[in-house]
């Protein structure tokens, strides 16, 4: 099976590297290099963010000039309910 999308199995194993859980802030390595996806990514210079959905539907997101750095894992709805404001102009004051 594919270490990338496995997580906090009841064996008290995760399938990532040395059985480590999966938290946020861990390093994205750990949850492998198969399914990063730049769904955000445009002409900034390569300069974007990686997002990975976890097997239980968590999403990792890390930074693509960083691939060694931390992975910020987030539940569904938090993912969810970001992409929904956003759409919505909810981020806006971000790009003044």
């Amino acid at each position: 099976m594919d270490r990338t999308h496995r997580t906090d199995r009841t064996d008290g194993t995760d399938g990532t590297e040395h059985g480590d859980r999966v938290y946020s802030g861990m390093p994205a390595p750990l949850l492998g290099s198969e399914g990063w996806h730049k769904p955000w990514s445009g002409g900034n210079g390569g300069s974007c963010v990686e997002a990975l959905k976890l097997q239980d539907g968590r999403v990792a997101l890390r930074q693509s000039q960083d691939p060694e750095g931390p992975a910020l894992i987030y539940p569904h709805d938090e993912i969810e309910n970001f992409i929904r404001g956003a759409k919505a102009g909810e981020a806006d004051f971000l790009l003044a």
